[in-house]
């Protein structure tokens, strides 16, 4: 693995992700169809610093704010919908650390990683409150036994940011937040993604088997089954960079239906391309809003924020999908053709409605918070 990262300057950042973007279309369709992940794009955006630009310039890295790695994930989106979407789950991870960094945590352990070249996989949004797994109490640590999926970008990662149950606790069940290097015994990929859209993220399934988790590794231990308040925090640190990939996968829908349609003189065009503006603007202005909410990861990490951060996703999902689905339409046949990128875009935009929390999920935690019961009711 290459190291060596040259951190570009922060108004350089987008720039970078665009170029990066444009040298990987030409295989895009190529491993859309085979669904293989580009390991090359990790080790570019490895090399140009990206994987590091959230890290805080005092720890070695970019010193980059939480907007700009928002607009670095659209420009990437507007060219490899599946990098950008993988490459949100190290960056969400990054955020979720410098957002402790700054309430007076020590995140220097992680980001020693990340400027040193790892790349963080997550599967959070699988495990989520309850977490899954057995861990058992040993010497020092753990025994860890676990199927964790999706592992978005587990063949290029290297560090394994995961969560186990743990029923073995004399309090009760118990959470234990951990990192696992994926090249440590007992780990291994079972190649399992195989989806109708971004099917070039590599979300494969990482299987932990008898593998042993040192008490060093172990970042929170939590009671299983209650809401914990770090998740309050994830929400607010991922959500919008997430949804950015997925912004940029809607500006590249947009720009291909714009260009088809260009110099026709049906009398319909106008209308269906406002209706393909009031979708875009609306996607544009509630991820542009969940930043300011969040402050460049200086907000508060209560409920209420939350519950409003989940809010302007499942809207701005919305959005997004009849954004792409309204560029398709606007395109014709071509949009419906396996042979034009507008077929996978519509295709790959539906991922958005899986990321916490699907709509079904989020009406009831926001319910619940507003009606002052608790996340979980």
């Amino acid at each position: 693995m290459n190291t060596t990262a040259t951190l570009p300057g922060t108004a350089d950042l987008a720039a970078t992700a665009r170029e990066i973007g444009e040298s990987l279309r030409d295989g895009v369709a190529e491993r859309d169809r085979t669904g293989e992940i580009s390991l090359a794009a990790f080790d570019r955006l490895r090399e140009a610093g990206l994987a590091a630009a959230l890290v805080p310039a005092e720890f070695g890295g970019g010193g980059a704010t939480h907007r700009e790695l928002g607009a670095v994930l659209r420009a990437l989106g507007r060219h490899d919908p599946s990098t950008a979407v993988t490459f949100a789950m190290h960056t969400h991870l990054v955020a979720t650390q410098v957002w402790r960094h700054r309430h007076g945590a020590d995140a220097s352990a992680v980001f020693g990683k990340v400027v040193g070249g790892a790349l963080l996989v997550s599967t959070g949004a699988a495990d989520w409150v309850a977490s899954s797994g057995r861990a058992e109490r040993v010497d020092g640590g753990y025994r860890v036994h676990a199927r964790k999926a999706p592992a978005s970008g587990c063949e290029a990662g290297t560090v394994l940011v995961t969560s186990v149950r743990h029923d073995g606790d004399p309090a009760g069940p118990q959470v234990l937040h951990c990192a696992i290097p994926l090249s440590a015994p007992g780990v291994r990929i079972e190649k399992t993604w195989d989806t109708m859209g971004l099917r070039a993220t590599g979300s494969h399934t990482v299987l932990l088997e008898d593998v042993f988790v040192p008490d060093a590794a172990v970042s929170l231990v939590r009671p299983a089954d209650r809401w914990p308040p770090l998740l309050n925090a994830v929400i607010g640190a991922a959500i919008p960079l997430i949804l950015s990939a997925y912004l940029g996968i809607a500006d590249g829908a947009v720009d291909a239906a714009l260009a088809l349609v260009a110099g026709r003189p049906d009398p319909h065009l106008p209308g269906q391309v406002g209706e393909l503006a009031n979708a875009h603007t609306t996607a544009d202005d509630l991820i542009e809003a969940m930043f300011a909410a969040s402050d460049d990861l200086g907000f508060d990490a209560t409920d209420a924020h939350a519950a409003r951060i989940l809010s302007r996703k499942t809207v701005a999902a919305e959005a997004l999908i009849g954004t792409v689905r309204r560029a398709a339409e606007l395109a014709g046949g071509a949009g419906y053709s396996r042979t034009h990128d507008l077929e996978m875009r519509l295709r790959d935009i539906h991922g958005c409605v899986y990321h916490p929390l699907p709509r079904a999920k989020q009406t009831a935690f926001t319910g619940h918070v507003l009606l002052g019961h608790g996340p979980l009711g």
